[in-house]
């Protein structure tokens, strides 16, 4: 039973890919694209959705949370509206809803299609 997102980023700006997520990718698998949220990055691959989360005052202990593709099971975007600066995308997924928005600037018509390539594909 489902009672909302269970995890939550906003997505601000493209950055390049960072150095510990190109460490975590398997073989064959590659970067398309990150974002940067907070305090932390969001990374597209070829195969899944990687997100770094730096915690504690530092920022020095990191979790990353790697979504594959093929677990997700429907997923929808909508764009910005006049007075609403911040598109969204949502993915329900087999672990659960999780909710990505996206700051004003980044493309989410370019996202919904990377999370369609991917799921598409993974299927």
């Amino acid at each position: 039973m489902e009672t909302g997102a269970i995890l939550s980023w906003t997505l601000q700006q493209e950055i390049p890919v960072p150095a510990d997520v190109q460490n975590v990718l398997a073989q064959g698998e590659q970067a398309v694209a990150s974002f940067r949220t907070f305090r932390d990055s969001a990374t597209f691959t070829t195969r899944r959705l990687i997100v770094r989360d730096a915690q504690g005052m530092t920022g020095k202990k990191v979790e990353i949370y790697s979504l594959p593709y093929s677990s997700v099971l429907m997923w929808s975007s909508e764009n910005a509206g006049t007075l609403d600066w911040n598109s969204e995308l949502e993915l329900w997924t087999k672990a659960g809803h999780i909710k990505v928005k996206l700051a004003k600037g980044v493309d989410v018509r370019r996202l919904d299609s990377l999370i369609a390539w991917g799921v598409l594909n993974a299927h």
